[in-house]
């Protein structure tokens, strides 16, 4: 299943910027469900990046997925969970025009459970994360 987002898309902002959240379990261990990312709509996709894409058979359906590489027709993408599914294995590449942005923050909310001081000493210190590029993606690819 692909990886639900929930898109707050700003047009005609100053700044391309937008807020999702992660549903589902493609991308772990870098996105967990619920967390909230930090988008830049627009921005140069490179090979690594983790981007936020319109699925090519629902396009009302938001998805995120690591950019592997440029292949002819566009992107060929790949949730860091091997065994999730939902991504260029099953529908193909991905054409550039419904690539949407590259997700540069990733922000861990709160859960209720965590009242110690100690978990929330734990939480401050990992809510915010970038999300980095990771290159050896490529050797996941041919892994597959």
């Amino acid at each position: 299943m692909p990886e639900l987002l929930q898109e707050s898309e700003r047009r005609g902002a100053v700044l391309p910027l937008g807020l999702a959240e992660v549903t589902g379990p493609s991308m772990v261990p870098t996105l967990h469900h619920g967390d909230r990312l930090v988008v830049q709509y627009g921005a140069r996709v490179r090979p690594g990046d983790v981007i936020v894409l319109r699925h090519p058979f629902q396009q009302d359906l938001l998805v995120v997925k690591r950019a592997v590489e440029r292949r002819e027709g566009g992107w060929w993408v790949l949730g860091d969970n091997a065994y999730a599914g939902g991504d260029s294995t099953d529908y193909g590449t991905v054409p550039e025009e419904l690539v949407l942005g590259k997700v540069w923050l990733r922000f861990r909310p709160r859960r209720a459970v965590q009242r110690s001081p100690f978990a929330r000493v734990r939480w401050v210190l990992s809510a915010v994360r970038p999300v980095l590029t990771d290159r050896s993606a490529s050797r996941r690819l041919r892994a597959r």
